[in-house]
């Protein structure tokens, strides 16, 4: 018997099993899953009224597919639609086979989407209104205990006409819902995962964004921060990943980049100075050097540990020039 059926033989088992199991939790919410053709990514994005969101709805992997699952939530729809479509399923034979074996299916709200681009959404009939989703080419949006009924279709517009990664497409998407009233009880978390369209084989590795905002008053100003700071960071990861290929001035121009996002963030501003010095462009590193000292004087203490580890040349004649900058006692 193929892999495949002997997985789906499985879930019609289980699922049942769970959904007795598991304590039923109202997680109301509005969420989008959506596949970027051009760059193979894949992301899912929410926000709701209750703490710790992005723990329970959004289920993404590389070049598999991505699931929110919510309302009178079960987190199995999260793991075992991700593990159907692994196997080679669609989205839409995955939230069918999934549905097929919950007795409580009527209170479920779950959306689906593979990497081909396909999508499936279900919205149980006793998903408390306002409730439903709209479906598209590789995205879905869905909502329950809404203000309004105009709240997915907002998320649609606002998705396809966003320009930029899908990341930023996925959060205008959230802001757009929040726009036209959101969850009627109001806003406690968020989250946001997205992910690369080339996996690597090892889940962790190929996670582009994974945020999560868990108690605040406004999640979505706080993730729309952490986006941009992420995206930074990024920059800063690709640098040292250009370094170690001697690809010095590509790194730098990636640094650049992050220090250009946040100019009063002291570790976007050392470890670039460090580089500096290191390839002998000391004259180019002692104004980051003496930006960074000035804010915090740690960084000079460390600056000299550095040569011991390989990270500067140990030059006694270096760190000194590069100390002196420092400010004085």
């Amino acid at each position: 018997m193929k892999k495949s059926m002997l997985i789906l033989m499985a879930v019609l088992c289980l699922t049942p099993l769970l959904a007795g199991q598991s304590k039923i939790r109202p997680t109301a919410t509005y969420s989008i899953v959506a596949l970027d053709k051009n760059t193979g990514q894949l992301g899912a994005a929410v926000q709701s009224h209750w703490f710790s969101v992005g723990s329970s709805v959004p289920w993404v992997e590389s070049e598999v597919g991505a699931v929110a699952t919510q309302s009178f939530i079960d987190k199995s729809y999260g793991a075992l639609g991700i593990e159907i479509m692994r196997s080679g399923k669609s989205a839409p034979e995955a939230l069918q086979a999934l549905l097929a074996g919950d007795i409580s299916r009527a209170v479920r709200q779950v959306a689906m989407v593979d990497a081909q681009g396909n999508t499936a959404a279900h919205t149980g009939l006793n998903c408390i209104p306002e409730a439903g989703h709209t479906t598209g080419d590789g995205f879905s949006c869905q909502a329950n205990l809404m203000l309004k009924d105009t709240v997915w279709k907002a998320m649609e517009t606002a998705f396809l006409q966003t320009q930029g990664e899908l990341a930023d497409r996925l959060l205008a998407a959230l802001k757009a819902a929040q726009a036209e009233g959101g969850d009627i009880r109001g806003k406690q978390s968020a989250a946001l995962i997205v992910v690369k369209g080339k996996s690597s084989g090892v889940w962790w590795k190929d996670r582009l964004y994974d945020l999560r905002v868990e108690d605040h008053p406004e999640p979505l100003v706080e993730l729309k921060r952490l986006l941009r700071l992420n995206k930074a960071y990024n920059y800063m990861n690709s640098g040292d990943d250009l370094l170690t290929e001697n690809k010095v001035e590509a790194a730098m121009e990636a640094y650049t980049k992050a220090m250009k996002m946040y100019p009063d963030n002291t570790e976007m501003i050392f470890w670039p100075a460090v580089t500096l010095a290191a390839i002998g462009r000391v004259e180019e590193s002692l104004p980051l050097f003496k930006k960074v000292f000035a804010v915090d004087p740690a960084w000079a203490v460390l600056l000299p540990r550095l040569p011991k580890v390989g990270q500067l040349p140990d030059d006694k004649a270096l760190i000194e020039r590069i100390l002196a900058v420092a400010p004085q006692e």
